[in-house]
């Protein structure tokens, strides 16, 4: 039985996959090689590329090339020791044209060539003795190029790029760098010295269509079925995501409890049960962002988006190219987080420790039917937010968008017996969207909460007024019953007392006369309380922290 695949490069015979090179425009590849073209391969972590790298070397040898992929992640234990960096590499590129190609010419020739010429020019020199030795053109695809560290990278791509103009016959054919990012974008003190790219190739994500494929196979092998719901649950989750899609998938058929019974369907209720179960295990995949969150440049772009900052911030260009190839934000505009359940496990991440503080059970804001008490669980948070004000004051790295993400922390220790949270963030927009879903015996309720920060300069009334009528919006979009805006003063100067509040405001929806009805602009307004209800006012609990 096929299953799917978690970890390392794909095995057809043994993984569910989508054809790599079907995937990955092998065509325009092909082309380059043919014509003696060096290129970038780029991708983030666990996309396949590895697996498609693999499939373009067997396509190249079938095609009378002698293609070798070379991956050169153990490299960055030499650091910045250029000698060593070099040995290490050379030492890799003999190993595997002994291994692959049955060729040890770089075997017997390398170290001699380190001795003679030094690490500043003994790649060089040994890449033009291979070639010129080689009966077949060679074409290498170096993987995890960036892996090595600033002088050694500058080095290996220095000396490629001295030997580019005596290729095809004393330097290789083609030359694929393939890595998470775009030579470009490497974190070196100079100019990037690899100048020679015909082209780059970003490896992108499933589409939808390729999801369906990837989770058909199940279905076709094993007869269960997936619910309609629970695959668009997958593609909504994921984006795409190859791991993430491929992990949910693997947690509900084969780890979740019944989800081995293939005479069970799959449905979405398991989807969300196996999404909760990964995103708590925190595999491998998972605490690469934990470990990307910890940089300084990745902080000035992540931050505003969690914080929903309403003036658009001044990113750097450079720390924007970084943070969207390493994978956590969407590769096209607008700049929002990947994917669902990223958005959902940054906070987790930059909240761990304050989970210890976090002692309320569920129990204590479940009313008698069953159903959740969130006025409760608000006014629990802000005893919380209160108690804990200088550790998320003054300890807390991502200070921009503590209010958010502690109040999601909070729920999601609450909502995790019996609900789920999605979750919005409006960079540019000056709010933050949650949605709780909560499932009892009788009913199954929504609920909209809207997060707003005001600042010094910001009125009471008009953040009140926009968040009101932002709050009634994400009502009607979501079918919520119920509408929370939770409004945090940042003053400094203000005591709690002064920040605390809490008031109902009705909200209404009008409609504007336009040309054409169908599209007319629906506008929602902050009712007085002296005006009369009508048939369809929303009602917002307003908090004031």
């Amino acid at each position: 039985m096929r299953e799917f695949n978690i970890s390392g490069p794909i095995r057809p015979e043994d993984h569910y996959h989508i054809p790599p090179l079907q995937r990955f425009g092998a065509d325009a590849m092909l082309g380059l090689v043919e014509g003696k073209k060096y290129f970038v391969v780029y991708a983030p972590r666990q996309t396949g590329k590895t697996t498609a790298l693999h499939a373009l070397r067997d396509a190249l040898n079938d095609r009378g090339y002698r293609a070798m992929h070379v991956n050169l992640e153990g490299v960055q234990t030499a650091d910045d020791d250029v000698t060593r960096a070099i040995r290490a590499t050379l030492n890799r590129l003999a190993t595997e044209a002994s291994d692959s190609l049955d060729d040890d010419f770089l075997s017997r020739e390398w170290e001699n060539c380190l001795e003679r010429a030094g690490p500043e020019d003994a790649l060089r020199w040994v890449l033009n003795r291979w070639s010129a030795a080689s009966p077949q053109p060679i074409v290498l695809l170096l993987d995890e190029v960036d892996s090595l560290r600033d002088e050694s990278l500058l080095t290996v791509l220095h000396q490629l790029r001295a030997g580019y103009e005596r290729r095809p016959d004393k330097f290789p054919w083609s030359i694929a760098l393939c890595g998470l990012r775009h030579p470009k974008n490497y974190a070196v003190s100079k100019a990037s010295p690899f100048n020679i790219v015909a082209e780059s190739f970003r490896l992108g994500d499933f589409s939808e269509a390729e999801v369906r494929d990837l989770l058909g196979q199940h279905t076709t092998e094993t007869g269960q079925r997936l619910a309609s719901d629970a695959i668009e649950e997958i593609w909504n989750s994921t984006g795409g995501q190859p791991w993430l899609v491929n992990a949910l998938a693997d947690e509900a058929c084969f780890k979740v409890p019944g989800g081995c019974d293939r005479n069970r369907e799959i449905t979405m209720d398991a989807i969300l049960a196996a999404r909760e179960r990964l995103i708590i295990k925190s595999p491998i995949h998972l605490e690469h962002i934990a470990d990307r969150l910890a940089e300084e440049r990745v902080r000035r772009v992540i931050e505003p988006m969690l914080a929903s900052s309403e003036q658009w911030p001044h990113f750097a260009d450079k720390e924007v190219a970084y943070v969207r190839e390493v994978g956590l934000i969407s590769p096209t505009p607008p700049l929002r987080i990947a994917n669902p359940i990223y958005r959902e496990v940054i906070p987790r991440i930059l909240t761990l420790g304050a989970d210890d503080k976090m002692t309320h059970e569920t129990s204590r804001f479940l009313r008698e039917d069953g159903g959740l008490d969130v006025p409760e669980l608000i006014e629990e948070f802000r005893r919380f937010f209160r108690e804990n004000a200088e550790w998320w004051s003054q300890g807390f790295t991502y200070r921009e968008a503590a209010a958010q993400v502690l109040l999601q922390a909070f729920l999601q220790r609450v909502v995790n017996a019996g609900g789920h949270i999605a979750r919005e963030y409006g960079l540019g927009l000056g709010r933050t969207d949650l949605r709780i879903e909560w499932l009892n015996a009788r009913e199954r309720q929504v609920f909209a909460l809207e997060c707003k920060i005001r600042r010094k300069r910001d009125g009471l009334e008009e953040v009140i007024q926009r968040g009101a009528a932002q709050t009634a919006v994400y009502m009607d979009r979501s079918g919520a019953t119920e509408g929370h805006l939770l409004v945090f003063d940042q003053d400094p100067g203000k005591s709690w007392e002064e920040k605390y509040f809490r008031r109902r405001t009705r909200v209404r929806r009008e409609v504007a006369d336009t040309a054409d009805p169908p599209r007319a602009q629906r506008t929602w307004k902050v009712v007085p309380d002296a005006e009369a209800a009508v048939s369809g006012d929303r009602t917002v609990e307003v908090w004031g922290l």
